[in-house]
């Protein structure tokens, strides 16, 4: 959804309207909230966090949902349950745009994250 290449979160996340923009932040804040120490940058055009000189969490809005990546093989069976109302792709995980975010479920999500790094 977002038109032209972003160079910052802040330019990646107003490009897209208001009712997602809100949830895109809500990702962000969740982050920086698990991993206050993450790097913000933009990777493979999303909004990407760092931590300890690698990746720990990309994100990034769609037509229908907002996608969070990486979804390991090891994660995605750690919160099967969790995850089984989603939809995703082999390392990813969709939520749609038009239910609330499951903030508990992405906060598990970064502290498994961070745990493997």
């Amino acid at each position: 959804m977002a038109k032209a290449k972003s160079q910052t979160i802040d330019e990646y996340i107003s490009a897209f309207p208001e009712e997602v923009s809100e949830k895109l932040e809500q990702i962000r804040q969740i982050i920086r909230e698990v991993a206050p120490d993450a790097e913000e940058t933009i990777s493979y055009d999303m909004p990407t966090f760092n931590l300890n000189g690698s990746y720990l969490i990309y994100f990034g809005g769609w037509k229908k949902h907002i996608a969070l990546y990486p979804i390991t093989v090891q994660l995605a069976e750690t919160l099967k349950e969790e995850l089984s109302g989603y939809k995703g792709t082999k390392g990813s995980v969709h939520f749609p745009l038009d239910k609330p975010l499951p903030l508990d479920l992405i906060r598990k999500i970064l502290v498994l994250r961070i745990a493997k790094q």
